[in-house]
């Protein structure tokens, strides 16, 4: 059974940085898309950012662009978050699919808690 596991998660000042990382073992990462995904405490999940399959290109949502992106090194996916503001506090999820990133992926960590705060 594939299982992403996150890491990386911290408490962070005011417009800190980190990075989350997401490690899919025994099976090639390249050959299923990955998503990072983030639920703030009262909130619906949303999505963050998409590492197609096959070592496709990568999608950062049009309000984060600026501020985060997505990278993959060998069997790891990484998202560089900068810039933090309390409104980016949230569980970060890692998942994996099949096919392509959408809000019902194949797979899923079991999240990275961030924290933004003074």
């Amino acid at each position: 059974q594939l299982q992403p596991v996150e890491s990386g998660g911290a408490l962070v000042a005011p417009g800190g940085s980190l990075r989350l990382s997401c490690a899919v073992s025994g099976f090639p990462q390249e050959n299923y898309a990955i998503g990072w995904f983030r639920q703030a405490s009262g909130k619906e999940r949303e999505a963050v950012a998409c590492l197609m399959r096959g070592r496709g290109s990568a999608h950062v949502m049009d309000h984060l662009q600026d501020r985060f992106t997505v990278s993959r090194v060998d069997n790891t996916v990484y998202l560089h978050l900068s810039g933090l503001t309390p409104a980016d506090a949230a569980v970060y999820y890692c998942a994996a699919d099949n096919h392509f990133c959408h809000m019902a992926m194949d797979y899923w960590g079991k999240g990275t808690l961030v924290n933004v705060s003074s």
